[in-house]
């Protein structure tokens, strides 16, 4: 659906219900993002970022609700086709057991393929483009699981490339990196988003999301209970709500992103003092304070 001007949103979401028999997830999400730009969604463990990630990418139906990627509905193509249109990148995915960082690369090149189509220049080119754009191309020959965390990230996200969507999922693009390894992520993340595609990534680093993320998307519950520019919808009372924590917000040099500095335990923490205390050392087998083992010099 067309906007004011006349412009396609890349992503559009109208009330989406979705979840399992007897266990309702995400309820009534409405979501309007532009192409172009990276919207973070943020909240606790369990309130459907990831049912949410997978119901706009056609592989967990909706009970209700509708979802428009680059102007289709996504519901209403077949899988092939709505792969055309939208890529997700899952948290922890798995590769093939000795697949190289080229073979991974080709993976996102699966849709285009069919009984009247193999594989062409055009798919050769995609993969050679989404190497250089993720910084991978001197990696191609080398084995995925000999890489490092950051590395094989990067290359999790050439292949997304490569598929040619215009609108890229990512849940938890940053999950088990050091900060280096995320920021470089995160700043290919931006990248992406410059070239014309709607980026919407799972982020459980509120900071992070408030500094490269255009939108905020705050979920509890299931349901969406903020969404805004990140100045205007990360604050005190919003860290409460979704953290049950304390905290001041400050903003960061240069772009003056919203900086969640913690002040105060969660309100349901247990006190320092009802915490067990270790025990005697005296009380350890002998083997336990006997000298290091070979293992240990």
């Amino acid at each position: 659906m067309a906007d004011a001007r006349g412009a396609v949103p890349g992503l559009e979401v109208r009330a989406l219900h979705a979840g399992y028999p007897g266990r309702p997830v995400v309820q009534d999400i409405d979501l309007t993002l532009p192409a172009g730009q990276v919207a973070a969604i943020v909240g606790p463990n369990g309130s459907g970022k990831s049912t949410l990630l997978r119901a706009i990418a056609r592989l967990h139906r909706p009970e209700s609700g509708t979802v428009h990627a680059d102007g289709a509905d996504i519901w209403s193509l077949g899988r092939r086709q709505a792969a055309h249109r939208v890529a997700l990148l899952p948290q922890s995915p798995r590769a093939p057991e000795a697949v190289t960082v080229a073979g991974l690369v080709r993976y996102g090149r699966h849709p285009h393929q069919g009984l009247l189509r193999q594989w062409s220049r055009e798919d050769e080119q995609a993969v050679r483009d989404a190497l250089e754009a993720t910084g991978t191309t001197d990696l191609a020959a080398e084995r995925l699981d000999r890489l490092s965390g950051g590395q094989r990230q990067r290359c999790w996200l050439a292949m997304v490339l490569a598929q040619h969507t215009p609108v890229v999922l990512l849940d938890e693009p940053t999950s088990a990196l050091d900060l280096g390894h995320a920021v470089d992520v995160l700043e290919l993340v931006r990248e992406v988003a410059a070239t014309g595609r709607t980026v919407v990534m799972v982020q459980h680093d509120l900071a992070a999301a408030a500094r490269y993320a255009d939108t905020v998307i705050a979920m509890k519950n299931g349901r969406v209970i903020a969404q805004g520019v990140p100045r205007d919808t990360v604050d005190e009372a919003l860290v409460k709500e979704l953290y049950a924590l304390d905290a001041d917000i400050l903003q960061a040099p240069g772009d003056a992103s919203p900086v969640v500095v913690p002040r105060a335990r969660r309100t349901d923490a247990r006190p320092a003092s009802a915490l067990p205390s270790p025990s005697p050392a005296a009380s350890a087998p002998a083997s336990l304070t006997s000298a290091p083992s070979a293992a240990t010099e």
